[in-house]
């Protein structure tokens, strides 16, 4: 008989890694935050004029939620960079006074490692934010940050997602003198959402024959679109597709129909506000929307999960991330798939 240790069960790495989100974040907030503010304090000295952003996948996705704070607390202008400028066509930048905030959890591809290094030679300041100290990234960048998260196994990233945005805030709290307060009940918080996944095993069930998803938010909330439909694809084989609801009024919304699956993630603030005319154009065309959000937008519509209140709208998608990821896994296993392995994914992708 088989040694049930050794027996391998789909999603059981990916389930353990969501379950470890709590802790990851208390550890960021105990452990990484002091090291984050002298870091902060010594680039904010600096007074850089502009930022550059620069990942991919996942953490592109977190570097965009950080693009959203630098210009919103921060009051300066931030960019999402194309890596191919410089390491295909040899594009060199004048970068002085230029902060390049490279996000990546392995910090092993040979990319985002030769843009960095050619950022710093151009003058820039350089900070690498990566799950790995050890890394490539962190070697060729001035400044780095451990987002310590622990070994990563899945290949779905989720730990290293939410630890990255929490890292990326604390980062952009510091630079601007603020204490990140904002942040201090969120591995609780983290633990309650998590405690209710029997809810989006039930929600899961809506979506285990799906052909295609629209995922759609606005402000702070839209990194969380971009994020969820990433997770969907790479482990459901799901087409999802993002857009900002702006996006989705421009066009897109004439492929919404009254069988259409929509997933909206409705933030608690300006970001909510500027998506209410998008959830009452989605509800007139009959779609099938399911919302991420407090209980009174979840009420509204067809489904959806009702997010904790109070909580600051800059570090809401730390927590609307967590239902989606395990949506993300009940809807995988219901199809007869293992979450840990999708097909044609390997852990770090080595892109030049």
């Amino acid at each position: 008989m088989s040694d049930p240790q050794t027996v391998s069960v789909p999603g059981r790495i990916m389930a353990a890694e969501m379950a470890e989100q709590p802790a990851v974040l208390q550890r960021i907030l105990d452990e990484g935050a002091p090291k984050i503010r002298e870091i902060a304090a010594e680039i904010a000295a600096r007074n850089p004029r502009f930022v550059l952003l620069t990942a991919r996948g996942t953490s592109d996705n977190a570097a965009l939620y950080a693009k959203y704070l630098i210009e919103i607390l921060l009051g300066k202008p931030a960019g999402l960079t194309s890596m191919s400028t410089t390491t295909a066509y040899g594009a060199r930048p004048d970068l002085t006074d230029v902060l390049v905030i490279t996000v990546s959890q392995s910090g092993g591809s040979p990319d985002l490692v030769a843009s960095t290094k050619a950022a710093r030679e151009a003058g820039a300041v350089t900070l690498a934010v990566t799950n790995n100290a050890s890394s490539p990234l962190a070697d060729v960048s001035e400044f780095h940050i451990d987002v310590l998260a622990g070994p990563e196994k899945a290949l779905p990233a989720t730990k290293t997602y939410t630890a990255e945005l929490l890292a990326l805030y604390l980062l952009i709290e510091g630079l601007r003198g603020g204490d990140g307060s904002a942040a201090k009940e969120l591995p609780a918080l983290a633990a309650g959402v998590l405690a209710r996944q029997a809810e989006v095993k039930a929600l899961a069930e809506r979506y285990r024959f799906a052909q295609r998803l629209v995922i759609t938010s606005r402000g702070y909330g839209y990194p969380t679109a971009r994020e969820a439909a990433l997770k969907l694809m790479e482990t459901t084989y799901i087409p999802a597709s993002p857009f900002s609801g702006a996006d989705l009024l421009h066009g897109p919304l004439a492929m919404v129909d009254n069988v259409s699956p929509v997933i909206a993630i409705v933030p608690d603030g300006k970001g909510g506000e500027a998506l209410q005319p998008v959830l009452d154009r989605l509800r007139g065309r009959g779609a099938d929307l399911v919302v991420v959000g407090q209980q009174a937008q979840v009420d509204g519509a067809s489904a959806g999960f009702a997010l904790p209140a109070g909580v600051p709208e800059e570090v809401q998608p730390i927590l609307e991330i967590l239902p989606l990821q395990l949506l993300a896994y009940e809807v995988t296993i219901a199809r007869g798939q293992d979450p840990d392995a999708p097909r044609a994914l390997a852990k770090v992708t080595e892109t030049r």
